[in-house]
């Protein structure tokens, strides 16, 4: 993934070198800026690729490694939460679309990332995850990115497609919703 920030057109110019003396204080702001984005999105970034299609091990790895991307090159980011949000879904995409040899024995997070326990009760407590899961792959994707409170211009933007594209397949999704629910509740 290069250091462009998806959210705008043209790379930002490069900010000026920090003056003698500086250096300590700038390092410092980048790392607490960083700080506070990382605890705020590491947990939601996670939450959107399950709901994106991934596994709760692959999403937090793909979430650690979009931040530790995004850590590299913050300086020129100016809408973090877009870049976290569009590096990931393409991450996951190229995860998808490759062959993995399986491991024997998957490390244990570190503390920075969300247990798979804890996930895992987050997707017990979220009705969704059967539903996304059941949908088409680029209908989960644009519903994915709405319940992360992008909008379907925002979606398309990231994403690369026309708008009329995502609101026809958010439309679609919206509605194998609906009567997924209403089918759960007939079977209650």
């Amino acid at each position: 993934m290069s250091a462009h920030d998806p959210a705008d057109s043209a790379d930002p110019p490069a900010a000026p070198p920090a003056p003698p003396g500086q250096h300590h204080r700038v390092r410092y702001q980048k790392d607490h800026e960083f700080s506070a984005f990382y605890l705020a999105a590491i947990r939601p970034l996670t939450g959107f690729l399950i709901n994106h299609g991934a596994g709760v091990q692959a999403a937090a790895d793909i979430a650690q490694e979009v931040m530790a991307d995004v850590y590299r090159n913050w300086e020129r980011i100016s809408h973090p939460r877009a870049w976290v949000h569009t590096g990931a879904s393409r991450m996951l995409v190229r995860k998808v679309a490759s062959v993995e040899e399986p491991v024997d024995e998957v490390p244990e997070p570190t503390s920075l990332v969300p247990r798979p326990d804890a996930i895992a009760e987050w997707e017990a407590q979220h009705d969704a995850l059967p539903l996304l899961r059941s949908l088409p792959v680029k209908q989960r994707q644009v519903l994915a990115w709405t319940l992360a409170g992008f909008t379907p211009t925002d979606i398309a933007d990231h994403l690369g497609q026309p708008a009329e594209n995502v609101r026809a397949n958010l439309k679609k999704a919206r509605r194998a919703a609906a009567a997924y629910l209403k089918a759960r509740e007939e079977e209650q």
